[in-house]
């Protein structure tokens, strides 16, 4: 079966059996991480659902267990804009779970004026980046358990705004730009998911990031009409949250991609690098590039051990 930009995530997940497969969605209350989690979730695997908001997992919980007659569906309430509250609730699901088998980090913040998570980060890279590091690594051993564990990351085309700059990940010297901000968390998912695969590959862990493409969702809650006029590119295909969130189901669960990591993932293939000039399609290097991914690993165990998170 080939898939492609209009591949849906039903289409995805048909004929699939996943009833023996706990899968962790962290964002799950809407968007993206709702219609994976719900997608997922039909084909009878257990689903957690990761979201800061009792009641917005409560409310979709309920609606996945509707819609799929699968009532093995899961709540772990976490913050991520909190570390201690990432890692107690990465923490309580090691205690439900002896072994994950797929983690789908979803969550994220977009173009946000400039704020500063609890323990002091820029809340863009605090929260797509620091947060999930955290909550990744805690999870690690439950990974390790599960038989051909897969970790997928959530990246964006906007990667190509900026890559990281490892001597201001915090905007404490440079000028705050909300759109270079989100590039550089966006780069941050994409090397954060190649360090990862060459890190565990080796474990039996596969880790690639995703693209999910354009989707109109909760994320782009702060833009206004300027924002989306300024980042707009000729051609840019809007999609549905079904077909924006197929990749990321391609990613987790399709047997096409078994024991395969360390790839940019989009509209549900292999993406190829590209100049940034070409916006609408491909990575740069440098969101894969081997030596920046382990510059930033370091750099983030750095910053964690100024506050004795990690």
């Amino acid at each position: 079966m080939v898939f492609t930009i209009d591949s849906t995530t039903d289409e995805i997940i048909a004929g699939l059996d996943l009833l023996d497969k706990v899968v962790v969605v962290t964002g799950a209350s809407g968007g993206l991480g709702a219609e994976t989690a719900r997608a997922i979730a039909s084909t009878g695997a257990t689903v957690v659902l990761v979201g800061r908001s009792a009641k917005k997992l409560e409310a979709r919980r309920s609606e996945i267990i509707e819609s799929t007659g699968n009532a093995s569906v899961h709540l772990q309430i976490v913050d991520l804009a909190d570390l201690e509250s990432v890692r107690s609730g990465a923490d309580e699901l090691l205690r439900s779970f002896a072994s994950i088998d797929v983690l789908i980090n979803n969550a994220g913040i977009m173009a946000c004026p400039l704020e500063r998570t609890l323990q002091g980060f820029e809340s863009q890279m605090g929260v797509n980046h620091i947060a999930h590091f955290v909550f990744t690594n805690r999870l690690l051993e439950a990974l390790k358990s599960a038989t051909g564990a897969r970790i997928v990351v959530l990246t964006s085309g906007a990667h190509k705004i900026a890559s990281v700059d490892l001597d201001d990940m915090n905007w404490e010297i440079r000028e705050y730009d909300k759109w270079e901000a989100y590039g550089a968390s966006k780069t941050a998912n994409a090397l954060f998911a190649t360090e990862l695969n060459r890190r565990f590959s080796s474990e039996g862990i596969t880790v690639n990031c995703v693209h999910p493409g354009v989707i109109m969702t909760d994320l782009s809650r702060s833009l206004t009409e300027d924002d989306f006029t300024s980042v707009a590119t000729e051609g840019m295909k809007f999609k549905t949250v079904e077909c924006g969130a197929a990749t990321s189901v391609w990613a987790a669960v399709s047997p096409q991609l078994e024991g395969q990591g360390g790839y940019y993932l989009e509209d549900c293939h292999v993406g190829v690098e590209l100049p940034a000039s070409h916006m609408l399609a491909g990575y740069c290097g440098y969101a894969l590039d081997n030596v920046l991914a382990k510059q930033l690993w370091q750099k983030t165990e750095k910053l964690l051990a100024t506050i004795r998170i990690f």
